[in-house]
């Protein structure tokens, strides 16, 4: 009867899986149609509720900054584009379907004054767009200052707003959020202050509202009621604000895991509570007013993941449209045999031709080509030629060997074999001489003239 009376919707639930680290940010648009979620594995997930079936996977991935935790996420007011505030000091901007619109300028960390830097000098903490115009968003950084920008002008912001401090210093701002109509900026300082500022003509950085010591530690989170009446706040102090619906942390040693907490906003009861992860935070929550779901991000080093729930008879659309989605179911089509795939350098067609001199430097080892001439044998013969012979053929070595072939040539000398047929020829002259005996003339020799000679 309780639950019925607050009509919460927790009969349900499921969880869009994905990430590997602690889900850190959370934004669905204002149909309902599209979550975002930020983690520490420093990815966006986008995810659809109607092109999603019941395995609840998301259709793109982003890396807005490499190495950088996602910290925050914030649909603009006709949902066509989205903010995400990283731990770098540059917010980026993507149209709804995740493509880079730009990124924010970062300002130069050399000048003091941070009044006079384009932008924000250090790490951002929050970030969220104007609930109303569709040009302006705001940012809150570690560098102690809150920003107002145009989406039409990533090279500077339109209005520097420095928190006021008990002592001179830089504190950071560790969230900050719009009131519902856009008029108002909340922010939440390092030093547990909360500060507001009314946005009329001529106004500056001095708050319009400043609670000090609101909290005991660092403000985790700020929202404004619907009505605009209340302001919202949660703190690392374990405490809330004047809070309808929060998220816990697991604590050491502790038994209970991460709850959702919901509270009567009049009297500050506790109303219900539900547990969402026996050994992770809960970290961002949001109770999405259109479809009557409640979103709630935990994890830890080593996944994260969405918790939606639901009630069938409460709630609207969103999960209940995946949900009742079945996975398509395999078709023999789905198939395909694994084509055979043919490396283009492989094929002579394409190889580099071998140089010429690797080829005649493969032809020289080869002695077939080369025409190398045999070598002598010296140990036994083989294939025909006899080792260790005078003559290389077998006929000549056994006619050798029988006495037929005499060869005297190695022991005689050239000139007296020629002239042992010196008196043959004059005796018996054979070629030359006859054939010149008729017509060869008579030699007539010179008479010495005495005279001469003397």
């Amino acid at each position: 009867d309780e639950e019925n009376r607050h009509r919460i919707p927790m009969s349900n639930e499921i969880v869009l899986k994905g990430h590997s680290k602690v889900v850190s940010a959370l934004a669905v648009d204002h149909t309902g149609s599209r979550v975002l979620s930020g983690s520490y594995d420093y990815t966006v997930r986008m995810y659809d509720f109607q092109g999603m079936n019941s395995r609840l996977q998301s259709f793109r991935q982003l890396e807005p900054f490499e190495g950088h935790q996602v910290r925050n996420l914030s649909w603009s007011p006709t949902a066509d584009r989205f903010l995400c505030v990283t731990g770098s000091a540059q917010a980026k901007i993507y149209d709804r379907d995740g493509l880079t619109l730009g990124e924010f300028v970062k300002g130069d960390m050399y000048i003091r004054d941070l009044k006079n830097t384009k932008g924000h000098i250090s790490g951002l903490t929050c970030g969220e767009w104007h609930p109303k115009t569709k040009e302006t968003i705001l940012t809150s950084s570690e560098d102690g200052s809150l920003r107002i920008w145009d989406v039409n002008d990533f090279k500077s912001q339109k209005q520097v707003i420095k928190p006021k401090l008990a002592r001179p210093g830089r504190i950071p701002v560790t969230t900050c959020a719009w009131d519902r109509e856009g008029k108002c900026i909340a922010g939440g300082i390092g030093d547990g202050s909360i500060q507001i500022w009314n946005l009329k003509p001529g106004w500056g950085s001095r708050p319009d509202l400043h609670l000090e010591k609101a909290h005991s530690d660092d403000i985790t989170g700020l929202k404004f009621s619907s009505d605009g009446r209340f302001l919202l706040s949660r703190s690392f102090d374990g405490s809330l604000k004047k809070l309808f619906l929060t998220g816990t942390s697991v604590e050491r040693e502790s038994t209970t895991g991460g709850l959702l907490c919901f509270y009567d906003l009049e009297k500050l009861d506790l109303v219900s509570r539900v547990g969402i992860s026996p050994t992770c935070s809960v970290v961002q929550c949001m109770w999405h007013p259109k479809l009557n779901q409640i979103f709630a991000t935990s994890g830890d080093k080593s996944q994260g993941g969405t918790h939606i729930l639901y009630d069938p008879t409460l709630s609207e659309r969103g999960a209940l449209v995946c949900v009742a989605r079945a996975p398509r179911k395999k078709s023999v089509d789905d198939f395909e045999a694994q084509p055979v795939i043919h490396n283009p350098h492989a094929l002579p067609l394409f190889r580099d031709q071998p140089s010429r001199k690797r080829q005649r430097e493969k032809i020289l080892k080869d002695p077939i080509k080369s025409h190398k001439p045999e070598l002598p044998i010296t140990g036994p013969g083989y294939g025909g030629r006899v080792g260790a012979s005078k003559g290389s053929l077998l006929t000549q070595y056994l006619l050798k060997q029988g006495g037929m072939i005499k060869e005297t040539w190695m022991e005689e000398d050239p000139r007296e074999a020629i002239l042992k047929y010196a008196d043959v020829a004059a005796k018996d002259p054979k070629y030359i001489a006859p054939a010149y005996s008729e017509t060869q003339p008579q030699p007539v020799f010179a008479k010495s003239d005495s005279e001469d000679e003397e």
